[in-house]
């Protein structure tokens, strides 16, 4: 990756919304519950210089599933450091052909810089206007706060992106499972989505879902 092309991803982070006030900072207590405002914060004494260093982006994620692909995140419940600051980071995995199927982050914008292969990614605005993008290495693309996207490997090579996003915790619900992969009854999920009975029964058995 260029310096320009590092400088310009991490100043988003320098001057992404943030949570914390008074504090420097507020470690997550991962053995705490987490709350609509995150962790509670680790007692100070208790916090050393590993709380603020996160190692697992390095390594590919196994894309051995059925959309072939890999997301390794590094949110608060990750990386207790970026609790309280409202921006975290993860990894994502295309492997040729792989799709991270249309979902929201009900928490939080999401930014993606690519830094290998070929990602058509898009996402549709509340007008139902879609925005479509195919990226190469070293495009960025946004995708505003609560709006279903989606990421598609175009290339005929592994694609690798890193994506950060304006909270430590932004949350996801992936459309295709909140219909498929879960006990909603098929009777009421053929009467919202127009799908007959036996698409939805298929839909079911491929991502577990029952009723």
């Amino acid at each position: 990756m260029s310096p320009n092309l590092l400088f310009s991803f991490f100043f988003f982070f320098l001057f992404s919304s943030s949570n914390a006030s008074v504090q420097d900072f507020c470690v997550g207590d991962l053995m705490a519950p987490e709350g609509p405002a995150g962790y509670s914060c680790k007692a100070p004494a208790k916090v050393t210089v590993g709380d603020f260093v996160f190692t697992g982006l390095g390594k590919a994620g196994n894309t051995s599933n059925i959309i072939k692909a890999a997301v390794t995140p590094a949110f608060a419940a990750q990386f207790p450091g970026v609790n309280g600051l409202g921006i975290s980071i993860a990894r994502l995995d295309l492997a040729p052909s792989g799709v991270i199927p249309m979902h929201t982050h009900p928490g939080g914008s999401e930014i993606i810089v690519v830094v290998q292969g070929y990602i058509t990614a898009g996402f549709i605005s509340s007008a139902n206007t879609v925005y479509v993008k195919r990226l190469k290495k070293g495009d960025i693309m946004v995708f505003p706060q609560g709006l279903l996207h989606f990421q598609v490997n175009s290339g005929g090579i592994t694609a690798v992106a890193f994506v950060s996003f304006s909270s430590a915790s932004p949350g996801l619900q992936i459309l295709d499972f909140a219909l498929f992969a879960n006990d909603l009854p098929s009777e009421l999920v053929e009467k919202t989505t127009f799908l007959d009975d036996a698409t939805v029964k298929k839909l079911k058995a491929v991502l577990g879902g029952t009723g």
